[in-house]
């Protein structure tokens, strides 16, 4: 299968149809797509159709990737962009997949202008210019509250401004005004919230920089929507407006309809 859905949708090839069984067998294991109504849902199978036609994925540290793993990675990335159109994404096309967590050599120079080196463990990691790189794990083994996929493409979609601050090109009818105005103390109270060690709505790693508060609420309004709209409703406002999705509102549509009796 395998081969088939890699001579199908090559990088550089022609698009060819995906079969159904597959989307659905994907798409099982990825309940965050469950907020979307039909439509919705066939312009994002059209999306990573398209995103897989462009993208070249390359399997690391001996992992062999398949159909699945491909196509929810696809999923994943096009999410976000589902309103934003995939030129989001244009300028590089290596994703490199991992099996697990993996190691990135890092240098850091000190105020002493001292040059140390280390080994740093991570899920993903995206490079300006350069490729997204994901970890994959089985479903077992998935961190929870986790999703690298969002978390980096999220990055990607940040770096479009020439950098990671947390603030993406925004589209025409938004404002970067009102961006900073709900973004910088939902920051700074989470760094609060943190350093008095008390519980937090968001993975306390959003409080590394401000464009990790982006990608881990992105994370988060994807993931657990109702959860981030009420602990930061503003954020929530803004990242509905950005990405043209309600998903805290398909959550709790979901959850209405499952309260009804039969």
């Amino acid at each position: 299968m395998l081969e088939r859905l890699q001579h199908w949708l090559g990088f550089g090839r022609k698009s060819v149809a995906i079969p159904d069984a597959l989307w659905v067998q994907v798409e099982s294991r990825l309940p965050l797509l469950d907020f979307l109504d039909p439509a919705d849902r066939m312009r994002l199978r059209e999306l990573a159709q398209a995103f897989l036609t462009e993208k070249q994925f390359h399997g690391a540290q001996g992992l062999m990737l398949t159909d699945e793993i491909m196509l929810g990675i696809a999923l994943q990335a096009c999410l976000p962009v589902l309103n934003i159109g995939l030129h989001a994404y244009r300028g590089w096309v290596g994703i490199i997949v991992y099996p697990g967590d993996f190691i990135v050599q890092r240098k850091d120079m000190d105020d002493d202008g001292v040059v140390h080196e280390y080994a740093d463990e991570v899920l993903g990691e995206a490079w300006e210019g350069g490729p997204v790189l994901v970890s994959w794990f089985d479903e077992d083994d998935a961190p929870a509250g986790v999703n690298v996929v969002i978390h980096e493409f999220a990055h990607k979609l940040d770096m479009e401004n020439g950098g990671v601050d947390g603030l993406p090109p925004l589209p025409a009818h938004m404002s970067r005004h009102d961006w900073a105005a709900a973004f910088a103390p939902a920051y700074e109270a989470l760094c609060a919230q943190v350093d008095a060690g008390e519980s937090t709505a968001l993975d306390p790693y959003a409080t590394e920089h401000p464009g990790e508060f982006f990608a881990v609420a992105s994370e988060a309004f994807f993931e657990a929507p109702g959860s981030l709209q009420a602990a930061f409703p503003a954020v929530y406002a803004q990242l509905s407006l950005y990405y043209g999705l309600d998903p805290a509102a398909g959550e709790a549509r979901l959850r209405s309809a499952m309260r009804r009796p039969k």
